[in-house]
């Protein structure tokens, strides 16, 4: 697999991040509460809402579980 080495964020890890913005926006749900509920640092949520992280399997399962919705469910709603 080629390196990346642009600035751009990888396509899949966006689709994650906003889709789980789109999930919290609708739920209502601050970036700090979900972070106190998913058990990750405030800023880490941020992260990975602008696609900056790349996602540990455990914690999406915790922000999914979060977010009331299962992971692959999730993930259809990201398109991947």
């Amino acid at each position: 697999m080629p390196v990346r080495t642009d600035s751009a964020p990888d396509p899949v890890l966006q689709a994650i991040g906003e889709a789980i913005r789109a999930l919290r926006l609708e739920r209502g749900i601050s970036q700090e509460r979900l972070a106190l509920v998913a058990d990750v640092d405030r800023s880490y949520v941020g992260r990975i809402d602008r696609a900056e992280n790349n996602i540990a399997v455990p914690t999406l399962v915790r922000i999914a579980s979060a977010l009331s919705i299962w992971v692959s469910e999730l993930m259809a709603r990201a398109g991947v």
